[in-house]
């Protein structure tokens, strides 16, 4: 019998949620991307605990977003600080919009993954940290922002 297909798309959502917990704790607790990383998949993705198991996640996006970032982190910021009002820069905004911001920064300027796709995406990212909806908001408006920066020809 064979084992059922993982879902590619719940893969993908849980590498850009892993993604935007490990920016947060490179950010919050000053460690590398290397170290971060390799917590995280020996650590904390499709981890069997007694609590249950983690979710599996498609670890070459997850990879994928965090080099993004550290090798892009300037162009991302700039990106993002476009796409903000001038009184809020992103070194202003909460730390968990901010590594959201970076994850998905990566990806549009990356260019793999439709611009409109990632939007979606990272806007179910915002609405699991902040369920109240506000922030998801806030998140759709910077990110179109953003992808019409990086990609104004799927516009």
């Amino acid at each position: 019998m064979n084992a059922p297909r993982p879902d590619r798309r719940a893969l993908s959502g849980a590498a850009r949620v892993y993604a935007v917990q490990a920016l947060f704790q490179m950010e919050a607790a000053n460690q590398s991307a290397t170290l971060v990383a390799r917590e995280f998949q020996n650590w904390r993705i499709g981890v069997d605990y007694e609590e249950g198991t983690t979710p599996d996640a498609d670890e070459a996006l997850f990879t994928s977003i965090l080099n993004g970032v550290v090798d892009r982190q300037a162009r991302i910021d700039q990106m993002t600080d476009r796409a903000l009002v001038a009184k809020w820069p992103i070194a202003r905004i909460d730390p968990v919009l901010r590594a959201l911001f970076r994850a998905a920064g990566a990806e549009l300027v990356a260019g793999t993954t439709p611009p409109r796709v990632v939007i979606s995406e990272y806007v179910g990212v915002a609405d699991a940290f902040f369920p109240e909806g506000r922030e998801t908001r806030f998140v759709n408006a910077v990110l179109d922002h953003m992808a019409r920066e990086a990609h104004p020809e799927a516009f």
